[in-house]
């Protein structure tokens, strides 16, 4: 029971470092395992099992192209070249000025608006390659 709840309790710490940092800086995980007494690479492996966890900052927007069945046959590669091209970073990357985080999911459950490109609570369907660099191109700082 004693391992339930420190394994608990370190998931708890980790998510409360990253909403206020916003991802998981290895200072914060060094410290983390200091204040808890536990070995830094427990730590970092509950950080790596979870891929809620981050290591690596994100964009205030994380734009995300469904990889499903129906969006790949769809044509979602077309959408992830247009706009990994449009942001300069690759699947998997963030600008420089931290503006967008480019990711794929593998299926984001719109499979009859295939295909689909989400970021934040928007949900945009049926694109060509341009609406996907359309409709990232008018997400403003204050839509998450």
């Amino acid at each position: 029971m004693e391992r339930i709840e420190e394994a608990a309790g370190l998931v708890d710490a980790l998510r409360e470092v990253q909403d206020t940092v916003g991802w998981l800086p290895p200072d914060m995980l060094k410290l983390i395992a200091a204040t808890r007494g536990l070995p830094l690479a427990r730590v970092h492996g509950v950080a790596t099992f979870y891929t809620g966890f981050h290591l690596q900052p994100r964009g205030r927007h994380v734009v995300r192209v469904c990889e499903g069945t129906a969006c790949h046959v769809g044509g979602s590669d077309r959408l992830v070249d247009a706009l990994s091209k449009e942001l300069g970073v690759a699947l998997g990357g963030t600008t420089e000025d931290l503006g967008f985080t480019l990711e794929s999911a593998a299926c984001l459950g719109c499979c009859s608006l295939a295909p689909v490109v989400a970021a934040g609570e928007r949900t945009w369907g049926r694109l060509s390659a341009q609406d996907a660099v359309d409709a990232v191109a008018g997400l403003t700082v204050d839509e998450r």
